[in-house]
């Protein structure tokens, strides 16, 4: 085939594939491709997610609906482990690890005091079955039917579950879940979702739930995100599989290495700042938290992940609010933690932040989460991220002293996020339009068709 008509087969099927509904542009490349630009309507997150962003939550739904079916972690009814293995050898994550796991998840939703909750991607019940009993009225979303199967049937009291996404909050099946748990018309006043946003597309989407669930939740409650993946550790932690892998490398060989992983990485990870721009326009003030996780074992749920505390509505001490006394860690390590973590919060109210994480490096004065909360056992306290480094940790006196006005927290000095949506939308959508051009009647091997622009909200 000629130069020539080398270009005018590339440009019909650049014409073909420009009359795809999910493709925005498409053109001829120098190389002999083709080159296109999703759709934003293929791609968009509001108000309901496009198609491209609905195989990918439909992806995750189906891992999850397999997950469950083979039930492989499955301790008991109340104790179903399936799907919680480690990054670094695959074998299922200690049972006492990951019940010390969810007893913190609990401590932190309790200590909210919610009466009606609701948990968006409820999957095996780990908190619903722990929770209930302290609540008037659980309602549990998931995306796997035969969880919320299995929950329906354990006929837990007060409860209802149904098959609904985490952005589905105001679908009717919903709102009827809620009417039956919490009776007619009552809303929720704690909305919940922990160790799902990993599954999300992009920050588009967390925007979307966030909204849902702060449009959902009643003033004076609590929207919790919880065992949220810290982007800015997300090096550190694919520098530590590298490095379990291959001890012997060279430090650069293991940092160019943990930079592809995590550049390729299939899961959603984000600073608390992008939650922050995410709530910032709500018409409602809403005030945030960071919390550490404070589990006694070190693995990758304690040293890289985090919950948030989202409350809505006006501060319950009025306009006047407290002045909250700030001062560094540095100077105290001198001192056992009890002592100096006494000395410290004297006269308070008082955030104490810039203690180094033991579990991320090693520094003068530095503490594990798990050792901070045992050292305030019985306080008025809260073991919280530092607000300026993911790698510190910070102390709040009284706990109710550490939520600020969400745009209060510090800019990240790096990305707010990884988004895997693009990596999907790269891959996924030559798949269909080689598909397009077979049915189109193009049987010839059409040439290579690459993504060039993700473009729904500012992706790139």
């Amino acid at each position: 085939m000629s130069d020539h008509t080398t270009a005018e087969h590339t440009g019909r099927i650049a014409n073909l594939l420009a009359a795809h509904p999910w493709v925005a542009r498409a053109h001829p490349a120098p190389d002999g491709g083709v080159r296109v630009v999703p759709h934003p309507d293929a791609v968009t997150a509001v108000p309901e997610p496009g198609p491209l962003m609905r195989e990918h939550l439909e992806q995750w739904a189906e891992v999850y609906e397999w997950t469950y079916e083979t039930a492989e972690g499955r301790h008991a009814n109340d104790l179903d482990l399936s799907g919680w293995r480690a990054s670094d050898t695959g074998a299922p994550l200690p049972e006492a690890h990951m019940r010390d796991w969810v007893d913190r998840t609990v401590d932190l939703v309790l200590a909210q005091r919610p009466r009606r909750l609701l948990e968006l991607g409820c999957g095996t019940g780990l908190l619903a079955h722990r929770l209930h009993p302290h609540l008037d009225g659980y309602v549990g979303t998931d995306v796997a039917q035969v969880a919320v199967d299995r929950l329906t049937i354990a006929g837990l009291p007060r409860t209802a579950f149904v098959r609904a996404a985490a952005h589905e909050t105001a679908a009717p099946r919903v709102r009827d879940a809620m009417d039956t748990a919490f009776g007619p018309g009552a809303r929720p006043d704690c909305v919940l979702f922990n160790s799902v946003t990993q599954c999300f597309p992009d920050l588009a989407y967390l925007t979307t739930v966030l909204h849902g669930a702060l449009s959902a939740v009643e003033d004076g409650g609590t929207v919790i995100v919880g065992d949220i993946r810290h982007s800015g550790l997300l090096l550190d932690h694919f520098g530590r599989l590298e490095r379990a892998r291959d001890p012997e490398a060279d430090g650069t060989t293991i940092a160019a290495r943990a930079a592809a992983a995590a550049e390729a990485d299939e899961e959603l990870s984000f600073t608390p700042a992008a939650v922050a721009a995410a709530v910032a326009a709500q018409s409602r003030p809403v005030r945030m938290s960071v919390h550490a996780r404070t589990m006694t074992e070190d693995t990758e749920l304690t040293r890289y992940r985090y919950d948030i505390v989202l409350r809505v509505g006006p501060h319950p001490d009025g306009p006047g609010t407290r002045h909250v006394r700030r001062t560094p860690w540095d100077g105290h390590g001198g001192s056992d933690v009890p002592e100096a973590l006494r000395d410290a919060l004297a006269n308070g109210p008082v955030i104490v932040h810039g203690i180094p994480n033991a579990l991320l490096h090693d520094a003068p004065g530095a503490v594990t989460p798990h050792a901070l909360r045992e050292a305030l056992q019985g306080a008025d306290a809260a073991v919280l991220l530092d607000a300026a480094d993911p790698r510190a940790l910070a102390v709040a006196a009284p706990a109710d002293c550490a939520p600020a006005a969400a745009e209060d927290l510090p800019a990240p000095s790096g990305p707010v996020a990884h988004e895997p949506f693009p990596l999907f939308v790269r891959r996924r959508l030559p798949e269909v339009l080689r598909d397009h051009l077979r049915r189109a009647g193009q049987d010839t091997v059409p040439p290579a068709i690459t993504v060039v622009d993700v473009i729904e909200d500012g992706h790139a």
